[in-house]
């Protein structure tokens, strides 16, 4: 094994990734929203804002739920 090789988990140990989700694109869609509104109409702004919030919430809310299903003894 050369030293560029890269490091690969032991056979056997599962490899976590976080399933597909559309957060990232509501929360871009919201500060867009957001911004446009600055400059046309200010209720955009209003909407904007609370949906990144709410978004936000939630993305870190199910970011945490990932996290506490993983096994105790992960490294």
């Amino acid at each position: 094994m050369s030293p560029l090789d890269p490091e690969v988990p032991p056979v056997g140990e599962e490899i976590h990734l976080p399933g597909p989700s559309i957060e990232p694109l509501l929360l871009a869609v919201a500060i867009t929203v957001a911004l446009v509104g600055v400059t046309t109409f200010f209720p955009f702004v209003v909407a904007g804002v609370i949906v990144a919030l709410w978004v936000t919430v939630r993305w870190i809310r199910g970011a945490r739920n990932d996290i506490d299903e993983l096994p105790l003894d992960h490294h």
